[in-house]
């Protein structure tokens, strides 16, 4: 059930294809490192009354093997040795994730409707990831991934999930 004027936004990214996903908010503007991973959907993310929403065991499963996935090619994408090729794998375990989160998700509507937010921004990471906007880099998805993730940790109880590790090195 739609309560809010924010839950009507978010209306506007559900519908066809991952039950009600639809179109997939561009991600804001990024620019050159990948330290900026704040897109467009996770920016709208909000607490549970101050504390994290409540997961289920389907949404844990997932987001760990997205996150096993991504951390696996990190070090590559970070020195910027991905290939296309690297790229596109990932994009497609990580998309492979997000079709069955959708479909086993069982969370409260409110939590099922702030967990979109990290959703639109992981499909627009894999979007982007695959080479789909010419005016972005593939390394502009795995940021978008990236941030994903990191807001993910901090919206969502999870108790196997680790804070980003600080791999960005100088």
């Amino acid at each position: 059930m739609i309560r809010s004027n924010r839950a009507a936004r978010l209306a506007g990214l559900l519908g066809a294809g991952l039950l009600c996903l639809a179109c997939v908010l561009p991600a804001a503007a990024q620019t050159a490192h990948e330290h900026q991973h704040a897109g467009a959907a996770v920016a709208n993310l909000e607490l549970d009354a101050g504390r994290k929403w409540a997961t289920d065991a389907s949404l844990r499963s997932g987001m760990a093997q997205i996150r096993a996935a991504f951390d696996a090619d990190h070090p590559a994408i970070h020195a910027g040795k991905e290939t296309d090729a690297g790229y596109e794998a990932l994009a497609a375990r990580i998309e492979s994730q997000i079709n069955d989160i959708v479909k086993n998700c069982k969370l409260p509507a409110a939590a099922d409707g702030n967990l979109h937010y990290v959703i639109a921004d992981l499909l627009q990471g894999v979007s982007l990831m695959r080479g789909k906007d010419p005016a972005r880099t593939r390394h502009d998805g795995a940021a978008l991934v990236h941030g994903a993730l990191i807001a993910y940790g901090r919206y969502f109880e999870d108790p196997g999930w680790q804070p980003d590790a600080p791999v960005h090195k100088k």
